[in-house]
């Protein structure tokens, strides 16, 4: 660690937890020939070591934040970074889950089982989904030098087969050395009607949408209640929390006040809004006088191309999204207006990192329901607004009836003015993401951007140099891997100093590229992430077939100028530094992360299990490790006691955004698989059941043996059919990303328009048994 920075250090620590403190007393035969003196309190951390906050929006761009040139406000954003330094060559992974692991452990993400999302794992080292106990993280160090820790929001780093109530829960945030957690663990959550998790236990959200409920504002609430708590209970301790929001990630839900203050903002388009966006962020300062903007990619539609009856839907998607935008910015500042209020304002080292990659295109042409594209199903913008229109049009999206994503050209355009998104780690936009660093305590404010080229692995060593702290060789008896990232606390003081990180590379899903002294190789890879499917050819692609682009980047900012025809020789030796992190982080085979979401989907995280039999009050069972019943040839059966005219829920999977339920209505047995808002199909039995004890069986059969074939729904009563019909499209792959399996009520968003009002809509009757098999 370097000490020429005036920090402190303090002795080395080579393992870790410390040792107990010995008694300071001496124990005789008897009381009377004892000598008692109470042992003294074990304190490993100077008296002035700082509180530290670290802040992480989700999917957010360069190019949205007014602080920076945008038009999204952003009032924390901008105090934080007047009050302190920014960072405008920070880069983060291009991916979720990869950047949240590399921030929190200061290692490189595939060398820790992350090189894509934890839903996507398989069986190669670099993308196992599992952070090795080598690779310790930040909090698990801290709270065994006397930190209070903890975390709040999205997680996204335990394995998705890892998540139901039975754990295990080693790799929880709780397992990995925070003291305390409240959030969600997968990589997204409706901000409506969210699955969370409070440390071990599920929990449901405190109010309803309509009694005024939002995710952002209540991760918000129940941060500041924990510093209360801290500075109640333990307030000799410094805190390391960590505060990831859900938002700006999809779907992108907001109340309609927040988005209706950009009403007309965004009227001339994505491509107007860049140039906007560019010219703003030279008058600040932000980005160089002669950073170029570069151009729109041809696969990327402009707004002229647009026809003028979508162009009222694409206008209201960005309102929305800035509208969200502005709201979780807004929540930060309430966070840290309450550090401030309970006196930690000087001590405490705060990193605001506006997004763990670039804004997404994961919305591809617009949608009112984005898990449209990861299912591969394919719409028309057309489908989507008569789907709107059916709802109540325009004024829906961002509510709860909706779960909708900005065009990808806003994603583009929240990038500005780089080429990149999210998705993409060959081009900055998807790894380029801003960050501004307050401590009054030891940092002057200095407007002048720091342009060191620095990672999201660096946090980690930074804050254990302030604190004085060298990296433990040994953590709970488990040999650890030394450090990848590089301390940037040497840019506090002296925004012209040369730069330490000399290399680092980025790889998501083939696309990828490597830094190397002021150079930037990049290849695209096999797929844009805002095309619809998959590209033809992508179970042959190899990266050998990949075009290498070079860029100075100490003399072009955002990738304008390739100069890999005119410097041959520089190209080969970076695309050689390549080969060599790559090896040795365990990246091979470039475009790993590849093989489950578009070569092997079959085999993406899901339960082992091929028959289940649940009690009748099971609930919350996250969906990737819940019964495939949208997918996969299945019976359900239903051992029930009903009241006469009985309604209610018998059980539900997915959320209003896409999923499907089978319930009672006035006795009638009703079932619904919703297709993502833009089918509902709906079956119902002419009689009414009677009273008391029944058998009831849906069975699912695919009518075509394909992924997404249509599927025969029966409905059997007591051995008897009483209703059926025929899903004609279903989801390959799942519903939702966070959304349950429910029986006898919906806790979760309701799947049905039709029992909405009546949510959860708990069943007349009692469930003794639900018994799930698996055909064939």
């Amino acid at each position: 660690m370097s000490t020429d920075t005036g920090f402190p250090h303090l002795p080395h620590q080579e393992a870790l937890p410390f040792p107990p403190t010995p008694s300071g007393s001496y124990a005789g035969r008897t009381m009377q020939e004892s000598v008692y003196q109470p042992r003294e309190r074990a304190r490993h951390l100077p008296p002035d070591a700082p509180n530290v906050l670290i802040v992480l929006i989700d999917d957010a761009g360069p190019g949205l934040p007014d602080t920076l040139g945008g038009e999204v406000r952003t009032d924390t954003l901008t105090r934080v970074l007047s009050e302190g330094i920014g960072y405008n060559r920070f880069h983060t992974t291009a991916m979720c889950s990869p950047t949240r692991a590399s921030l929190l452990t200061g290692r490189n993400h595939h060398r820790i089982g992350n090189g894509q999302i934890a839903e996507l794992a398989n069986d190669w080292d670099g993308y196992s989904g599992h952070i090795p106990t080598s690779t310790a993280l930040a909090a698990e160090v801290l709270t065994d030098y006397g930190y209070a820790t903890a975390a709040f929001g999205k997680w996204h780093n335990t394995p998705a087969e890892e998540t139901t109530a039975a754990g295990p829960f080693h790799n929880w945030p709780t397992g990995r050395g925070f003291e305390y957690f409240y959030g969600f663990l997968a990589g997204e959550a409706s901000q409506w009607e969210p699955n969370l998790v409070r440390n071990t236990t599920s929990v449901l959200p405190p109010r309803t949408p309509e009694e005024g409920y939002h995710l952002s504002e209540d991760l918000a609430d129940d941060a500041i209640a924990w510093l209360r708590r801290h500075q109640a209970f333990e307030p000799d301790k410094p805190f390391f929390m960590y505060w990831a929001s859900g938002a700006i990630h999809g779907p992108h839900h907001v109340a309609k006040e927040w988005a209706d203050k950009y009403a007309g903002k965004f009227d001339d388009g994505w491509d107007a809004y860049r140039e906007r966006v560019h010219a703003r962020a030279k008058e600040k300062g932000w980005i160089p006088q002669d950073a170029e903007l570069t151009p729109r990619d041809p696969s990327l539609p402009a707004w002229d191309e647009i026809p003028e009856d979508q162009k009222p839907f694409q206008r209201r998607l960005m309102e929305v999204a800035a509208g969200y935008g502005e709201h979780v910015d807004v929540q930060v500042g309430r966070l840290i207006d309450e550090v401030e209020r309970l006196g930690h304002a000087e001590n405490t080292l705060v990193f605001y990192i506006w997004g763990d990659n670039g804004s997404s295109g994961e919305g591809q042409n617009g949608t009112i329901s984005e898990l449209l594209a990861q299912n591969g199903i394919p719409t028309t913008v057309d489908m989507h607004i008569k789907a709107l229109d059916e709802l109540g049009g325009l004024d829906v999206l961002g509510s709860p009836l909706v779960d909708n994503q900005y065009h990808a050209g806003w994603a583009w355009a929240g990038s500005a003015p780089y080429r990149g998104m999210k998705l993409l780690a060959s081009h900055l936009g998807g790894t380029r993401n801003p960050m501004a660093v307050r401590w009054p305590a030891r940092i002057a404010p200095d407007s002048r951007p720091r342009s060191q080229f620095h990672h999201c692995n660096d946090l980690v060593p930074t804050i254990y140099e302030v604190i004085g702290i060298t990296p433990p060789r040994v953590v709970r008896g488990v040999e650890q891997q030394p450090l990848d990232g590089t301390s940037l606390a040497y840019t506090f003081g002296d925004p012209d100093a040369e730069g330490r990180l000399r290399t680092q590379y980025f790889e998501i899903m083939g696309s990828r590229a490597i830094y190397h002294d002021g150079w930037m190789a990049s290849a695209f890879g096999p797929r844009a992430p805002w095309v619809p499917g998959l590209p033809p050819g992508i179970h042959e692609w190899t990266p050998d077939q990949d075009t290498w682009e070079l860029y100075h980047l100490d003399e072009d900012w955002t990738q304008a100028r390739d100069l890999a025809d005119t410097h041959p020789e520089k190209l080969a030796q970076l695309k050689e530094v390549f080969a060599i992190e790559a090896a040795r982080n365990s990246v091979y085979p470039v475009g790993g992360g590849l093989w489950v979401v578009a070569i092997h989907p079959e085999q993406r995280i899901s339960t082992p299990y091929r028959q289940w039999t649940f009690s009748g009050d099971i609930v919350r069972m996250p969906e990737f490790c819940a019964p495939a019943l949208g997918n996969r040839a299945n019976t359900v059966v239903i051992d029930a006691d009903l009241a006469d005219g009985a309604s209610g829920v018998l059980y539900s999977l997915g959320a209003n955004s896409g999923g499907l339920t089978c319930y009672l209505d006035d006795g009638h047995l009703c079932y619904e698989y919703n297709l993502f808002l833009l089918q509902r199909t709906k079956i119902r039995s002419e009689q009414r059941l009677r009273a008391g004890r029944t058998e009831i069986e849906v069975r699912t059969t695919y009518a075509e043996p394909r992924p997404g074939g249509p599927l025969d729904i029966t409905l059997s009563v007591g051995g008897e059919v009483v209703a059926g019909g025929q899903v004609p499209i279903s989801a390959p792959l799942l519903f939702t990303a966070n959304d349950c399996l429910d029986i006898g009520r919906s806790l979760g968003s309701p799947v049905s328009l039709d029992y909405r009002e009546r949510a959860p809509f708990a069943l007349d009757g009692t469930i003794d048994t639900v018994t799930v098999t698996y055909l064939g």
